[in-house]
């Protein structure tokens, strides 16, 4: 795959909590800190940054890493659905759209004169909220 290269043997052993999975929670309790703060916008930052974390979790541990040694905003959610969930069916298809969702969000968050509502501010939390669980089972499966 162009961009990416993959581990073999002891480079694919990963430590047992993922500095990007602390990360992840973090942006996660972030979000849910500013839901409940009334500060939407944020909300929205935070939730693409948690599952954009995330996913970088799930591909280090599927032996997945950039090339360049970047995790771009481009490159993380082609891999996650185009390897993980279409070809390796790692993960379900409902998550298949949550990155590319929750980044356009963030992009009218930041972007946009509108301010992001209190509903797709919560949407964004669910659909995150369900990101990060099924990234942390298949974490623990694989430890």
């Amino acid at each position: 795959m162009p961009g990416v290269s993959q581990r073999t043997g002891a480079e694919a052993v990963m430590p047992q909590v993922s500095p990007f999975l602390e990360k992840a929670l973090e942006s996660l309790a972030g979000a849910e800190s500013e839901f409940a703060n009334r500060r939407f916008n944020n909300v929205a930052s935070r939730c693409y940054y948690a599952a954009f974390q995330a996913a970088i979790v799930s591909l280090q541990r599927a032996g997945i890493e950039p090339r360049s040694g970047r995790w771009g905003h481009d490159l993380v959610p082609a891999q996650f659905e185009g390897l993980l969930i279409n070809r390796r069916h790692l993960y379900p298809g409902e998550l298949r759209d949550v990155l590319s969702r929750n980044y356009t969000l963030r992009q009218a968050a930041d972007y946009n004169e509108a301010p992001t509502s209190q509903a797709q501010a919560n949407h964004a939390l669910r659909r995150t909220r369900t990101f990060l669980e099924a990234v942390q089972t298949k974490v623990g499966e694989d430890a």
